[in-house]
């Protein structure tokens, strides 16, 4: 059982889960009903808003990071990628991270559980922080964001997520986090929960995961 220490954090409430798939995941398809999802237009059981974009930025500038131009929200990204139709289907875990992400506003960072090395944590990153974020070998500066982390450092976090521990077409096991806040409560806890239906009909199963 996957377990996750959360550092105190005055405006986090993150919602985690954790997903077995029931093969490689590079041998199972995204289905049609889900890529259509990706669409901005699609009907869809969330819709995002500029409330939520709004308490997503005040999120990650409680550490005194600063969540504009390339280092804004993965929420944004989407909308604006799936806007200019731009939003390629990647993998099943991903895709269906990018529609709960897409409609519901909220910043979801995903990892193959298996890339990562216990124990789990979320917390601020220090300053000089920082790590690679695609197989180009480009990096983020990660000081005062908030972050999940592992036995190696940072590995994911509202804005871009790690090269180092992302899917791939072995993945088998993956942690996803909902990046809420208080200023929206219970949201997150219900991305999380419509994120595990996207998934279930292709033989996921998930469970929530223990923060301590």
């Amino acid at each position: 059982m996957t377990e996750v220490a959360v550092a105190a954090h005055p405006l986090l409430e993150a919602s985690l889960f954790e997903a077995e798939l029931p093969r490689a995941l590079g041998e199972l398809a995204s289905p049609p009903e889900l890529l259509a999802l990706l669409a901005p237009a699609a009907a869809a059981p969330l819709e995002s808003s500029d409330v939520i974009r709004a308490a997503v930025r005040d999120l990650l500038r409680h550490g005194g990071f600063k969540p504009t131009g390339r280092s804004k929200p993965a929420s944004e990204y989407l909308i604006r990628a799936a806007t200019d139709g731009q939003l390629a289907p990647i993998n099943l875990v991903v895709d269906a991270c990018n529609v709960a992400s897409l409609h519901s506003g909220l910043p979801i960072s995903v990892i193959d559980l298996d890339r990562a090395r216990a124990p789990l944590s979320i917390r601020i990153a220090d300053e000089g922080a920082a790590y690679v974020f695609n197989a180009t070998g480009q990096s983020i500066d990660l000081g005062g964001l908030v972050c999940l982390g592992d036995a190696d450092g940072p590995c994911a976090n509202a804005v871009k997520d790690a090269q180092r521990t992302k899917t791939n077409a072995e993945t088998r096991r993956v942690l996803a986090v909902i990046w809420g806040t208080h200023a929206l409560p219970g949201r997150a806890n219900e991305v999380a929960g419509w994120y595990r239906e996207l998934l279930a009909p292709c033989g996921a199963t998930s469970r929530v995961v223990t923060t301590t």
